[in-house]
């Protein structure tokens, strides 16, 4: 006979398999981002615009979390120590695999803390001079820098940062020594450039945008910038020297593969949105910004290898 309790719990028979595909499906709560830069600044607003893109495609919060502090290390190592869930992600350069692990070994990074999920930025640098400087070229920097080797200057925004890196490897092309002055930001290389303290500033390219009085000299990329279009690459002026600061989301080591999946399916959505597009563009991000997990993996892989020749040669202490 069938009663109406035998009814009640075959129902729940029934319901039990579904309710476990709602628990195991992901996400089924709030997404984490962490920025470990502070806010206000170009790749914040990047990662909240994409966030925000994000976040109607897994039909869940996605919440950006700034966690600066070492220079990116501080905010890295709490997702690298987070639950490999796909609940917590980072946005963050290649440096995070490239440059973190060599210069701060004693942070806990590794080249394999994170796997990549997708490249939504890549940021060029350049080489500004003031704009009556008589270096015009990279060819007469290297000619002046021969016939005064040690005695011109550049500025950066630091030791090891991906400016001071990008003119590290030009100085080997160019078979040249040039002086390093350290800073703490693009801003204070651009006045000392201006105020014909520094011959030359390297620095991230859409530093200068915007700006009438600096000059750049070569911008380091495959192809010119669109917001830079009289700006000759170094490409362009026989240097096969082409740094970048590219990079994106990130998720811990271990992962589960189906939710990186549908992390890069999201991200990709995202990516191509109109409203991400607009903050690249005001961002001055190139037209080709974005990679996909198999393309990210294999850039940043290339970008280790790059870096660990590079750091091997640079006084780090």
């Amino acid at each position: 006979m069938i009663t109406r309790r035998s009814l009640a719990a075959f129902a729940a028979g029934l319901a039990l398999p579904a309710i476990a595909r709602a628990q195991d499906a992901f996400p089924n709560r709030a997404v984490q981002v962490v920025l470990p830069y502070p806010p206000g600044n170009a790749i914040d607003l990047l990662v909240r615009a994409l966030g925000a893109q994000m976040q109607p495609i897994l039909g869940q919060p996605v919440v950006v979390l700034n966690r600066p502090g070492a220079a990116a290390v501080v905010g890295s190592v709490s997702v690298a120590r987070a639950p490999a869930d796909g609940y917590t992600l980072l946005f963050v350069p290649a440096l995070v695999a490239s440059v973190l692990p060599v210069v701060q070994p004693t942070s806990g990074l590794q080249v394999n803390s994170f796997v990549p999920v997708c490249q939504v930025f890549n940021n060029s640098m350049a080489l500004v001079v003031k704009p009556d400087s008589p270096i015009r070229n990279l060819r007469d920097l290297q000619a002046r820098a021969q016939a005064q080797p040690g005695r011109l200057t550049y500025g950066t925004l630091g030791v090891t940062s991906i400016p001071h890196l990008a003119m590290v490897q030009w100085l080997q092309a160019a078979r040249v020594e040039i002086e390093h002055v350290p800073f703490n930001a693009d801003a204070p290389v651009m006045t000392e450039v201006l105020a014909g303290r520094l011959d030359i500033g390297s620095i991230v390219l859409g530093s200068a945008a915007g700006r009438n009085d600096v000059r750049v000299l070569a911008v380091f990329d495959a192809q010119r910038h669109p917001d830079f279009p009289d700006a000759p690459t170094a490409l362009e002026q026989g240097f096969d020297v082409l740094p970048a600061s590219f990079g994106g989301l990130f998720a811990p080591a271990g992962t589960p593969e189906d939710r990186i999946a549908r992390i890069e399916a999201a991200c990709t959505t995202a990516a191509a949105s109109e409203a991400y597009r607009q903050a690249a563009r005001t961002g001055s991000q190139p037209t080709n910004f974005f990679l996909d997990r198999a393309a990210f993996a294999r850039r940043l892989q290339q970008d280790i290898e790059t870096k660990a020749q590079l750091l091997r040669g640079i006084q780090l202490n």
